[in-house]
């Protein structure tokens, strides 16, 4: 299973996370699922977003992203979320056990939304 984590600013829009996804996809194979913090869940940029792609979008628990060591470290979001990367925290959580990043965050191009990749073979969809 291939899972984006999203992260965003309360400005955002559907089309800056649409951006950072693709940004984050480049020409790879596409994702089964989406996730972000369990509050941000319920932006409505982001549950257009899901909407639109039609794949399970994952709410992740602030508790569960602390636990996640990212390779991105931004003190602003160590700060929010215990994590280095909400994107990549998100991904790794959403995904499960034995997961890893495939595609480290990409940012969008209007920098208010991140997304990253990570893939669990051994969890089907």
């Amino acid at each position: 299973m291939r899972v984006a984590g999203i992260g965003f600013r309360n400005a955002a829009t559907k089309d800056s996370l649409q951006d950072a996804l693709a940004r984050a996809i480049g020409d790879g194979l596409p994702v089964q699922a989406v996730a972000t913090e369990s509050s941000k869940a319920r932006a409505p940029a982001f549950r257009e977003f899901a909407a639109a792609l039609a794949i399970p979008a994952f709410a992740v628990r602030a508790s569960d992203l602390a636990r996640m060591v990212t390779p991105t470290q931004s003190q602003r979001v160590k700060d929010q979320f215990g994590t280095g990367s909400l994107a990549e925290a998100a991904a790794l959580v959403a995904a499960g056990p034995d997961a890893r990043l495939v595609e480290a965050r990409a940012v969008s191009h209007d920098k208010m939304a991140t997304a990253a990749i990570a893939e669990n073979e051994g969890t089907d969809t």
